[in-house]
């Protein structure tokens, strides 16, 4: 379909059939899906939609790649236009336009900086001068830096995560907020870091645990405006995140510690997403559905 696509079947993917990765780095976060080797599968051609978000407008943060990616191709398949924000990725940007387009929907991207309260505005002010409306914001934009000891993590770095993984949800919710109506959703992506640590991710780990007590929150304020606000939390993806974070050794077994034995595929994340962004959660908010290959979790 789309040169330098992968489709699979499920005999390729399954339980408990260890993938293993090239090894591989990149220097810039969040990282480019068009470097990695393989490229991640964000479109699952056995995922047929059924109209769940028919004329809604989803707006996704990180929408351009991995997670995010796999999102906007599933919420266009159900029926809605995407805007997807995007920090400096043109072509993996684009390349999640054509994808979008490709399934009859519209895509708008926006580039800039989800730290700075001022994109925020932007996008909130252009996505209804675009599409009139917002019904689905998908806080999703994220980093972690690796770091051996609490030694390491610089005041800069300790900023940059909490402004970029956390700051950002505030900023981009404070500014859609006034446009959401009843029935409205919002979806933060939080991450089993959250509940199980990590010891190399200390300051994104501690972003994450944000994310969950900002989601539980953020559902009770907005119960009674008939917003729902719920989260997920991924386990180890197969997203650019990845080779931009750790080193080229720790790439071959990423995810190989879970219970089935493998990383996820962003596919295999957007079914959550979409559940949480339609009505078949419209008694479901505060909550946290964990996509993690099996590994048991408190809730």
């Amino acid at each position: 379909m789309y040169p330098g696509y992968q489709y699979v079947g499920h005999e390729t993917i399954s339980v408990n059939k260890p993938v293993t990765f090239e090894p591989q780095h990149q220097d810039t976060q969040p990282g480019l899906e068009n470097l990695m080797n393989p490229r991640p599968i964000s479109d699952n051609p056995d995922y047929k939609g059924s109209g769940k978000l028919e004329n809604r407008v989803v707006l996704i943060s990180g929408g351009d790649s991995g997670i995010g990616r796999a999102v906007a191709i599933a919420c266009a398949k159900e029926g809605a236009d995407v805007v997807i924000l995007y920090y400096s990725e043109e072509e993996d940007a684009g390349e999640t336009k054509s994808l979008v387009e490709h399934y009859g929907r519209r895509c708008l991207p926006l580039r800039g900086d989800v730290q700075q309260e001022a994109f925020s505005v932007f996008v909130a002010e252009e996505t209804v001068r675009q599409f009139s409306k917002i019904d689905v914001l998908i806080n999703n934009a994220g980093v972690q830096y690796p770091q051996d000891s609490i030694l390491d993590i610089t005041s800069d770095q300790l900023h940059r995560t909490f402004e970029t993984n956390v700051f950002s949800m505030f900023y981009l919710t404070k500014a859609v907020l006034p446009v959401l109506k009843n029935g409205a959703s919002i979806i933060n992506t939080a991450s089993i870091t959250a509940y199980e640590g990590h010891q190399e991710l200390l300051d994104y780990s501690a972003t994450k645990g944000a994310v969950v007590s900002f989601t539980r929150s953020l559902s009770l304020s907005l119960a009674s405006l008939g917003i729902r606000v719920n989260a997920v939390a991924p386990g180890a993806t197969w997203t650019p995140l990845i080779p931009a974070s750790f080193a080229p050794a720790k790439i071959k077994a990423f995810g190989t510690g879970a219970p089935m034995k493998r990383a996820a595929q962003p596919f295999e994340l957007a079914p959550a997403y979409i559940y949480l962004a339609s009505d078949d959660s419209g008694f479901m908010s505060g909550q946290v559905l964990h996509v993690n290959g099996g590994v048991i979790v408190g809730s």
